[in-house]
């Protein structure tokens, strides 16, 4: 590893929280969600921690039983151009479905963001799991794509995106008033585009950005999420309970990058984690106990059920070993209920120890600011990650952290002081991305 080599954090900012229950903490905004100064000052913290980027997760179907912080929440985009205009350095990330959306649109909508935030825009691609998603789109349920499917239709879909983003070259509009010409019709390059699900003529409509395009994040953790994170994407969002299997991932993402003739170092591995600061061990611990006291074993059924595809775990003896679910599940969260089936067999877990578990996940990332800035630089410089993104349920998780646990990194030389760049992309060490067609004539 290169001793230049450094650390990129982003933060979710959550609104409630990403557990069922954190919205009745007494340190929590019951309204946060979709409380536009508590995003600000999140996103305001971050950068003046100097994060790489902020990020608003998205999903687009809910019912009764969804955690409240799905419930009533922002759209990305939306909230991600508000927040641009009261930040200046940190990036801004937000999730779009491939499954239930247009690329010409989204390819418009994040590169306005782009310019908005002058060059700090990302783009979380993720494809939908939930099958009844269909029924807010015009859809039937059976209509919903399998899960081989949507990973085909994304594929397809970020091809034409980013097609859309090479439509203008750098210096194709001249802007000259005194000879009236506005733009070089030769740096003008229409798509054209015809696929297995989408017609895209082009050109879009809006140059390209400072950072030439929207860095491109994917989450899946699947073989096809994989592979489409080593063919597209800059930066990957995963999820790990031990640093063995963050080593494996890593090391798998990077190889099959690789093998697609890219640059294993332009393609940046960011597990998620939810650290829990403490001045001692046992502060830390009972800060956990805090959240994970206000689940009630019904709420974390619920919760558990969402990656089943809604399913009732009700019906099923709490204290008898994990139900044998057969496929279910494979066509949702395929990753997440893959793990989940194969702990509990492994570890001869109860359907309510794995409720518990999924609804409150112990994260090693709890204890003493030095123990998690031990844990950080064990993984980042153990082939685990180039960074993590932090979840924080109580906002106070994430200033502990900031106030504690980056000083720490910063001494270590492991994360940055300043700033680099004005730039998302720079900031993340990737390099500017060429126009296709320039890269044409220069073949030439």
């Amino acid at each position: 590893m290169s001793k230049n080599r450094q650390l990129k954090l982003g933060t979710i900012i959550h609104g409630v929280g990403g557990n069922i229950a954190a919205w009745r903490h007494p340190e929590v905004l019951t309204n946060a969600s979709v409380n536009v100064d508590f995003y600000k000052k999140q996103a305001q913290e971050s950068e003046k921690a100097k994060f790489d980027f902020v990020f608003i997760a998205d999903g687009l179907h809910i019912n009764e039983k969804s955690l409240p912080h799905f419930l009533n929440r922002f759209e990305p985009l939306t909230i991600l151009s508000a927040l641009a205009a009261v930040t200046s350095k940190i990036g801004l990330a937000g999730t779009v479905s491939t499954s239930y959306s247009e690329p010409f649109t989204i390819a418009r909508q994040f590169s306005s963001l782009d310019h908005i935030s002058n060059g700090r825009a990302g783009w979380n691609v993720v494809t939908s799991p939930l099958e009844k998603t269909a029924l807010n789109y015009s859809k039937k349920i059976e209509e919903h794509p399998d899960h081989a499917k949507r990973y085909r239709i994304a594929s397809e879909y970020l091809k034409v995106a980013k097609g859309l983003w090479d439509s203008w070259e750098d210096d194709a509009f001249i802007r000259d008033k005194e000879t009236g010409v506005f733009f070089d019709p030769e740096k003008l390059h229409t798509l054209n585009h015809r696929g297995e699900f989408f017609s895209v003529q082009g050109p879009l409509n809006i140059e390209r950005s400072k950072q030439g395009r929207p860095i491109i994040f994917q989450a899946g953790s699947s073989d096809a999420g994989k592979d489409l994170a080593a063919r597209e994407a800059d930066a990957v969002f995963t999820g790990h309970p031990n640093l063995g299997e963050a080593q494996n991932f890593y090391r798998d993402v990077k190889d099959r990058a690789a093998a697609f003739g890219r640059n294993p170092n332009e393609i940046l591995i960011l597990p998620g984690i939810e650290p829990i600061v403490g001045k001692t061990e046992e502060e830390a611990e009972q800060k956990y106990q805090e959240i994970a006291n206000l689940v009630s074993i019904e709420q974390a059924l619920n919760y558990l059920g969402r990656f089943f595809e809604h399913h009732d775990f009700s019906q099923y003896p709490l204290d008898e070993p994990f139900p044998e679910l057969g496929d279910l599940g494979s066509n949702s969260f395929k990753s997440g209920t893959d793990r989940i089936k194969k702990e509990a067999r492994e570890q001869n877990l109860t359907l309510r120890q794995v409720a518990l578990r999924s609804a409150t996940p112990r994260t090693p990332f709890i204890g003493t600011p030095e123990k998690v800035a031990d844990l950080i630089q064990a993984w980042f410089e153990g082939g685990a990650a180039d960074g993590f993104i932090l979840h924080a349920n109580l906002p106070s998780n994430l200033t502990d952290f900031i106030e504690n646990v980056v000083p720490i990194l910063q001494e270590r030389g492991l994360f940055r002081t300043e700033y680099e760049a004005e730039t998302l992309r720079g900031n993340l060490g990737l390099p500017y991305p060429e126009n296709r067609y320039v890269k044409k004539t220069v073949i030439q």
